[in-house]
């Protein structure tokens, strides 16, 4: 049975207090909590949203014993670039990496890789090119390993439209439009992804603050016009990028989730996405919930994340670094 949704929080983060640590070419901000003896989990958060996303999932999981870690993706809230020549990528493979290096950052050999959007698709990245690293899987909307080179196959109309800001980011206004309207456009994409979520000035406030930051819009504008292939990827990560055009398939336990409120990504039955997932899988439909699924119904992706951990409490293996 999936958990019925609970109303969210607005106050104040509920994760813990504010850390920073040095990960390949990020200083990365993250919250921690939960007993650091605990099997690890990473909650990823995707566009346009923040850590707030896991308000609420965050203590529930702590509380369960686990070790929680939050951190703002690249361009969102304090996490910065270590060297101002590095470039803003937006691209998969960077996400996927930034991940891998807060791993290695906070010497977690294995952890529960869990998010939606932006942060799935990390998920998504490294659980199929380092599963050795990833404890378990749930994404949101499945399998989000792009295809770039598909990139110009249009969608359905109806799908199209919901992806309004793919094409207002591929021209220069756009990139314009962001750098001037960041929360208010924040606002059109999260009543378009989550129609039943009601969600408020202040909370929506609250995430906005995390647009603030100096490379958000170049990191987003990179984002979109990579996956449509309309600008190159950073060179350093051409060999990854290499590797998920041949759309790899992911071998670790995974739940998949679909909100049933999703205004741009229909609920499905799981089945068209079922062959890229080669290890256990399943596939859960979440009544009500729309694209911010760890928000919008925290009891069921807390429960997801927590179905994963158990083989994760049977062994914390130790990362064994070269001497």
């Amino acid at each position: 049975m999936i958990p019925a949704a609970t109303t969210p929080s607005v106050g104040s983060t509920g994760l813990g207090t504010p850390h920073t640590v040095r990960a390949g070419v990020l200083d990365i901000a993250y919250f921690e909590t939960g007993p650091a003896e605990g099997p690890a989990v990473l909650l990823l958060h995707g566009f346009p949203y923040d850590v707030h996303s896991y308000v609420d999932a965050a203590p529930q999981l702590a509380a369960a014993g686990m070790r929680v870690i939050v951190p703002y993706l690249r361009g969102h809230g304090p996490t910065r670039f270590l060297d101002a020549t590095t470039p803003r990528s937006g691209q998969q493979a960077a996400l996927g990496a930034d991940v891998v290096a807060l791993m290695d950052a906070l010497e977690l050999p294995r952890a529960v890789l869990a998010g939606y959007d932006w942060g799935a698709r990390a998920a998504n990245v490294v659980a199929a090119l380092w599963p050795e690293r990833c404890a378990g899987l749930v994404s949101v909307n499945s399998y989000l390993i792009q295809d770039i080179t598909a990139a110009a196959q249009p969608l359905r109309p109806d799908l199209e439209a919901g992806f309004w800001y793919f094409h207002y980011f591929a021209t220069e206004r756009g990139r314009r439009g962001l750098t001037a309207n960041r929360r208010d456009i924040a606002e059109v994409i999260w009543r378009r992804n989550s129609p039943e979520w009601d969600f408020g000035d202040t909370l929506l406030d609250r995430t906005a603050e995390a647009f603030r930051n100096e490379d958000y819009v170049d990191v987003v504008i990179h984002s979109y016009r990579h996956r449509l292939g309309l600008a190159p990827g950073a060179p350093s990560y051409g060999a990854i990028e290499r590797q998920l055009a041949c759309q790899p398939g992911i071998p670790v336990p995974s739940i998949t989730l679909d909100g049933e409120a999703d205004g741009n990504f229909p609920a499905t039955d799981g089945s068209a996405s079922a062959a890229h997932f080669t290890g256990p899988r399943t596939h859960r439909r979440v009544p009500h919930a729309g694209h911010n699924l760890p928000q919008e119904n925290p009891a069921a992706f807390t429960a997801a994340v927590l179905d994963l951990s158990i083989p994760a409490r049977a062994a914390q293996p130790q990362l064994h670094r070269p001497s």
